[in-house]
């Protein structure tokens, strides 16, 4: 692990591929940052920032936090950073939302390392999700409607894939196995990136 200099990773995967729990691991045994869009949102409408009253408003009206309200949301946590160490969990969502991120991160000298992808079965995933939702006693969580979601991900995240990959960022790592498995496999690839 390096302890010193920049170090900004991107962790993508379907719903159900382990993103949330390897993404704090990942966080805390790396010493970086971890930033979801969905915290970044809670806390500033929370704290009442300018940016997280805009976004309060938009959220009570029922509209998606446009990018530009995000992209500041996560300067402010980059200019809080010296230097800037961090794991992006959740975004970007879209190429323009990449593209966006990639000039910010230009600014802080500070570039992506690596855009890591979980990858699972989509009938691992099923399995997963649909054990999930028994335990967590959510109904609405059937087979059918996490197909659907795993579809809808597909889809709006292979260009994101695709613009990672054609930049020569992408890692692809196996999510299947323990999560201590998963994780040794995710910090391997991290730590040849950086060799």
């Amino acid at each position: 692990m390096n302890d010193h200099g920049t170090e900004v990773v991107l962790l993508m995967g379907p719903p159900g591929a382990g993103k949330g729990t390897q993404a704090s691991m990942l966080a805390e045994a790396r010493g970086l940052t971890k930033l979801s869009t969905g915290d970044m949102l809670r806390a500033n409408v929370r704290d009442g920032t300018e940016l997280g009253k805009r976004a309060k408003r938009l959220m009570d009206e029922g509209v998606l936090v446009p990018d530009d309200v995000i992209v500041g949301m996560v300067r402010g946590e980059l200019e809080a950073m010296s230097p800037v160490r961090v794991l992006l969990d959740g975004f970007p969502r879209t190429t323009v939302q990449a593209e966006a991120l990639d000039a910010l991160l230009a600014e802080f000298g500070a570039p992506i390392d690596a855009v890591v992808e979980l990858v699972v079965d989509s009938d691992e995933l099923v399995r997963r999700l649909v054990g999930r939702a028994a335990e967590e006693g959510r109904s609405d969580d059937n087979e059918e409607t996490i197909r659907t979601r795993m579809q809808v991900y597909m889809q709006q995240t292979r260009p994101l894939l695709d613009y990672y990959r054609d930049q020569g960022k992408l890692r692809s790592v196996d999510g299947v196995g323990t999560m201590d498995e998963v994780f040794d496999r995710v910090q391997g690839t991290l730590d040849e990136v950086r060799a």
